[in-house]
């Protein structure tokens, strides 16, 4: 399996420093979740109902005309590529490792390309993975270039996979609104911005016969009972979605110049986390883990990634240890 952030109990055996001690600022999750509705006890005692009005609440919420609930995008990356049969798949790197792991695993001729070799090598691919906003690096391509992709794309039967996990934060630069034409596939995280990752909660935004294949391939019950409860409650709280947002924003402004302060200044982010490049990741992400500091780490991009702090006693240690960096260098 590769590797991901929020390992934090390794983290906590491999520097012998107890769990609870820890600051985890190792993933892109929203540090703090929007109010928990109640549970009813038939959410547990009953098979999940389909006509629970969840999908119907995320359409509204992502903007899209029919969308698939799957156990988190995680599962609908590893299953789009058993959708296609020897396929040319280009992957926009660097990016999220899963998506070129599941296409390798399927047998599909995989290959990674840079931002300024697509429009060259699109002719040759017969689909393209692009995440947007990127993680790690933050970046994000214009809704009117992967528009111009998809439809050179689609007019020989190519796909456009966009994964958007981390888009909630800019929803005016997604893709969702388009999603129903044939070959865009768009894929959005419930975890990330709801702060919810532990509800395992995506969905898969496409034309209705490519959502029909894949559910016919996922099979039924994939959401539990809880999540799809919690889930209606969230994303029908339009009041906490955008305090929500503002929240986030700032928590990722406030990030970038607390880094910037210390020498680190971030050369990509978005609201959820700030990416910087270093001459020296090793040395910053283990004198951090010193102090139970957990964040991630990526050695062959010679970078980092910060996650949010969840209060002010967090954002507090992570200043006081960029600080002891800066005087002991």
């Amino acid at each position: 399996m590769l590797e991901h952030g929020g390992r934090l109990r390794a983290a906590a055996q491999r520097h012998a420093i107890a769990l609870e001690d820890w600051l985890d600022l190792s993933t892109g999750i929203a540090p703090r979740h929007l109010p928990l509705p109640a549970l009813p006890d038939d959410a547990w005692s009953r098979l999940p109902e389909p006509d629970d009005q969840l999908e119907a609440l995320a359409c509204r919420y992502y903007g899209a005309e029919a969308v698939l609930p799957v156990a988190g995008s995680q599962m609908a990356i590893q299953a789009l590529p058993r959708l296609r049969r020897d396929a040319r798949v280009g992957v926009l790197s660097p990016c999220y490792a899963e998506h070129a792991e599941a296409w390798r695993r399927e047998g599909h001729r995989v290959l990674e390309i840079s931002e300024g070799s697509v429009h060259r090598a699109l002719d040759g691919l017969d689909v393209l993975v692009v995440v947007n906003p990127n993680n790690p690096t933050g970046r994000r391509l214009p809704v009117e270039q992967l528009l111009d992709l998809h439809a050179r794309l689609a007019e020989r039967g190519g796909w456009l996979v966009i994964d958007e996990a981390f888009m909630d934060c800019t929803p005016e630069h997604s893709l969702a609104a388009h999603s129903q034409r044939p070959g865009l596939i768009v894929l959005r995280s419930f975890g990330k911005f709801f702060g919810m990752a532990g509800a395992r909660l995506g969905f898969v935004l496409a034309n209705v016969r490519l959502l029909a294949v894949l559910g016919e391939l996922l099979g039924p019950w994939t959401i539990g009972g809880p999540t799809r409860w919690l889930a209606c409650s969230m994303l029908a709280d339009q009041a906490g979605q955008s305090r929500q947002r503002e929240s986030l924003a700032q928590d990722g402004e406030r990030l970038a110049r607390l880094l910037e302060r210390y020498g680190l200044r971030p050369a990509g982010g978005c609201g959820l986390f700030q990416w910087v490049v270093t001459e020296d990741p090793e040395g910053i992400y283990q004198h951090l883990a010193q102090r139970a500091i957990l964040v991630r780490l990526f050695s062959h991009t010679s970078s980092l990634r910060f996650g949010l702090p969840a209060d002010e006693n967090g954002w507090q240690r992570l200043e006081k240890a960029l600080a002891e960096r800066v005087r002991a260098a």
